[in-house]
């Protein structure tokens, strides 16, 4: 549905999307994240057609950006982190104009304006002047004009900022509804709600792109992404020798409870190594109780602080990775 290839944009000296290259595929919900400056929303006004790119392509639906402008804009409703209002237009007003601007034909206007109207729960708020709205309700009327029209493609950015509890659980429950008929694409500083809603998650970092994955693959690139901890009882240093003959064990981390003898163990495994069984079985054949056994599942926080705290050097090592495993990929 959408193909960026070679993506550059710079600002004088300094480049804020860096030969950024990704697809993505329709009618699945791609989580967009990086730190504030890694250039996600230039990365989207790009996509969008709202600034042209220094170098590379966006293609929409077969349609290049910047050769066939029109075509692609109409495959594409784009909600930014500020809402694109005109604050003395009431609710309704402003959903007629957006429709005008979408070429919305005459006889399917009002019948989609009232739809779309209803989807984001914004009807009862229909007379209201924009400028009257809480900051919730004119977040919700950003998102009805990128929803108008049905288009293919819908960029939300930042949607759920200003939103309280409920009103984010609506609308994540409408994002996730909207991969039915579109292909999604959100941009987001709360993970967890990353984490809920998306099938595919993008990282950037420094303009470039440092993961592309599933939230559940990504603990591939995470280290330490399998962890067991333990509390055991016995003597420190003939629990370190016991646990490290267990096959899968990378690295083993003991200290004091704060109990006499007894000590947090934490163990780093290999990736897909279930190392439990042995675990307990080896500590009852030397008659070391565990007291705690607690496996630990590696968040989407801790994947997207280590593949950002230094852009270049990781992505580096992680494009090591990856032809790695191309390489395995193909052999196999």
């Amino acid at each position: 549905m959408i193909e960026v290839n070679n993506l550059v944009k710079r600002y004088g000296d300094h480049t804020a999307v860096d030969h950024l290259s990704f697809k993505i595929e329709k009618g699945k919900i791609y989580g967009f994240l990086g730190p504030n400056g890694a250039g996600k929303s230039t990365t989207m006004n790009i996509i969008t057609g709202y600034i042209a790119s220094t170098e590379g392509t966006v293609s929409i639906d077969g349609h290049d950006i910047l050769e066939e402008p029109e075509k692609a804009r109409k495959c594409i409703g784009y909600l930014p982190e500020q809402p694109p209002l005109y604050f003395d237009m009431t609710v309704l007003e402003y959903m007629r104009f957006a429709a005008d601007l979408k070429k919305i034909p005459k006889n399917k206007k009002n019948e989609m304006i009232e739809e779309v109207m209803d989807r984001v729960k914004i009807t009862d708020m229909k007379n209201r002047l924009i400028k009257n709205l809480s900051k919730g309700y004119r977040q919700r009327v950003g998102l009805a004009q990128a929803i108008l029209g049905y288009p293919d493609v819908i960029i939300l950015d930042e949607p759920t900022v200003g939103l309280d509890p409920k009103q984010i659980i609506e609308i994540r429950d409408l994002i996730k509804d909207l991969r039915q008929k579109h292909t999604v694409i959100l941009s987001s500083h709360i993970l967890s709600e990353v984490s809920a809603v998306c099938d595919y998650v993008l990282i950037i970092s420094h303009g470039k792109l440092v993961a592309s994955d599933t939230p559940e693959n990504l603990s591939k690139l995470a280290a330490g992404s399998n962890n067991l901890s333990l509390v055991v009882k016995g003597d420190k240093e003939k629990i370190r020798i016991l646990l490290g003959e267990i096959s899968g064990v990378r690295d083993i981390s003991i200290e004091s409870s704060g109990e006499e003898g007894e000590w947090n163990v934490k163990l780093t495994t290999e990736e897909h190594t279930d190392i439990r069984e042995d675990v307990f079985f080896k500590m009852a054949e030397n008659r070391y109780p565990i007291l705690e056994m607690q496996s630990k599942k590696v968040s989407l926080e801790e994947i997207f602080l280590e593949l950002t705290e230094d852009g270049a050097g990781q992505k580096k090592e992680k494009d090591a990775e990856q032809e790695n495993d191309d390489k395995e990929g193909g052999e196999s």
